[in-house]
């Protein structure tokens, strides 16, 4: 779809630029207390300082990535092609563990654990520090599973997880469910239209999670009670993002809309950049911004959505959520450049 003119109401500046290698995967660029891990295909791991760009440490794991970063701020951990989970540290390989199945979500970094969403719908906790398995918990599903990013994160004392259409709470010290909430339930007659993974990134505001249901729907639930607040149809393929007020999500044809966080109703739709290939959004102060499949940078009114600046990158896609820490957003391209960019 054509592009408007540049509305230019805010100015934002790029303030620094370097480079990882380039990204096919579906990479997580992971903050922690302003720095930021990313990676590239060819398993190369970063940490740099997202307020100003300079590289922290670097690791090569010596085999192509399939899920990556999970970090803390301590330890980063990604998984391999060959399904090889490996955590690093200050740029030193701290350990590796055979996984039984493939991830293609980037482990979850928490607690002095890592925990790992494997494709087999399986969830595994290691020790952060000596890679022990701690315990694995694996529940039947439906034959296909997506080969891009699901649930993961942590809520308080628990551990909250995506398998097949449900958010499901779990204790992080055994694995047991503490509690279920549908997003989506399947249907259809065969496993691809029953197929309704949830996909990441989900968003959490404080108690509160809300993901979406690969094509299917888009839902919150209370972590701290396991109930579903509210579910309403999606036919989007990427994460969410929030605020206190509401919820913001891309559709499949990239129409951008905001949900009410209480109940679910549409409070705004955007349709200006449908066919853009767009990246899961991410709240910036009062804008919320999208990556493009072109490199461009999208700011949007929180309050309906209306264009207010776009900023370009290197022309090749935006292959991670943009991440907004500090006062800084930090993109990842196609290509593995990476920007950090300062409204004003």
């Amino acid at each position: 779809m054509a592009l408007s003119p540049n509305a230019g109401l805010i100015n934002v500046k790029q303030v620094w630029a370097t480079k990882v290698g380039e990204v096919t995967f579906p990479l997580n660029a992971q903050v922690s207390e302003q720095r930021i891990a990313v990676a590239n295909t060819a398993g190369v791991v970063m940490v740099l300082d997202a307020g100003t760009g300079s590289e922290v440490w670097r690791a090569e794991v010596g085999a192509s990535l399939a899920a990556a970063v999970g970090y803390d701020g301590q330890v980063a951990a990604v998984v391999t092609r060959n399904n090889v989970l490996v955590a690093l540290e200050s740029g030193r390989e701290l350990w590796r563990q055979q996984l039984t199945a493939q991830s293609y979500t980037a482990p979850l970094v928490a607690g002095g654990r890592v925990f790992v969403l494997a494709a087999d719908r399986s969830v595994s906790a290691y020790d952060g520090q000596s890679g022990r398995r701690l315990w694995s918990q694996q529940r039947p599903g439906e034959a296909l599973v997506l080969r891009q990013p699901g649930v993961l994160l942590a809520v308080g004392d628990t551990l909250v997880t995506g398998l097949s259409g449900k958010l499901l709470g779990m204790n992080p010290l055994n694995g047991s469910i503490r509690w279920e909430a549908p997003i989506a339930s399947p249907r259809g007659t065969n496993d691809v239209e029953r197929l309704v993974d949830l996909v990441g990134p989900a968003h959490r505001q404080g108690n509160v999670v809300c993901a979406r249901a690969f094509q299917a729907a888009v839902g919150c639930a209370d972590a701290s009670r396991g109930l579903l607040l509210w579910s309403k149809p999606g036919s989007g393929s990427v994460g969410l993002t929030g605020d206190d007020q509401w919820v913001y999500g891309v559709e499949a044809d990239s129409s951008v809309i905001a949900w009410r966080r209480t109940d679910g109703e549409r409070a705004w739709s955007l349709e200006q950049l449908r066919y853009r290939d767009l990246s899961a959004p991410v709240v910036v102060g009062q804008s919320v911004v999208v990556g493009d499949g072109a490199g461009l940078l999208h700011f949007l009114s929180r309050d309906n959505g209306a264009l207010q600046t776009r900023v370009s990158t290197d022309g090749s896609a935006i292959v991670a959520a943009p991440v907004w820490t500090g006062n800084t957003v930090v993109v990842v391209t196609r290509n593995g450049n990476i920007f950090g960019f300062r409204p004003e």
